[in-house]
């Protein structure tokens, strides 16, 4: 309460008598869905307790994961123009049906709703990372506008985008997944 009663003393007038400040009904809090600190508090385990929350999901007991052996590529010395990356189509995609390729130990055979109303076919050599049926219904990030490019004899029309890092000399591999409340066809910027 204190500190909103310093935010209202620097507003111009009297915002105390207005009871609205821009058409907002005053709560007593700057941020009415936040709850205020106790007295004497700092702040960090608030803070603490808020990024906890954040990168555990909300999950009591959640994994806790330790990046201290991750082993990333280094990032790109040369810029790619904004003319260039602007022709790359990311899309959401969502997956309709996956299969492993026969005669394959690696390719995933992925059909896609991209949003055209046509299914799209993606193959993605990630079958050591993941079993076909654990993907279907989920919503990953595919560029669209790729040449095809034929693998074991099937026309892949796309690419699967995944996130890679090694940890401990062993390669690592997560297929970007997101919210599936993002419609497929979703373009990414």
């Amino acid at each position: 309460m204190k500190q909103y009663k310093n935010i209202m003393a620097q507003l111009p007038g009297n915002a105390e008598d207005m009871g609205t400040c821009g058409g907002i009904q005053s709560t007593g809090f700057l941020f009415p869905t936040m709850k205020p600190l106790k007295e004497g508090n700092t702040g960090t385990d608030a803070a603490n307790k808020a990024s906890e929350t954040a990168v555990d999901g909300g999950k009591a007991g959640a994994e806790k994961i330790d990046f201290s052996k991750v082993e990333i590529e280094p990032l790109f010395k040369d810029f790619v123009d904004f003319e260039t990356f602007s022709k790359s189509d990311f899309r959401a995609v969502k997956v309709l049906s996956c299969e492993a390729v026969p005669k394959s130990k690696k390719l995933l055979k992925f059909t896609l709703d991209d949003g055209s109303g046509e299914p799209r076919t993606i193959l993605s050599g990630i079958h050591a990372y993941y079993e076909p049926e654990e993907l279907v219904g989920k919503t990953c990030i595919a560029i669209t506008n790729l040449p095809p490019r034929p693998m074991m004899g099937i026309d892949s029309c796309g690419m699967l985008i995944s996130a890679v890092h090694h940890e401990e000399g062993q390669e690592k591999l997560y297929l970007l997944m997101v919210d599936d409340h993002i419609p497929a066809g979703a373009k990414l910027y």
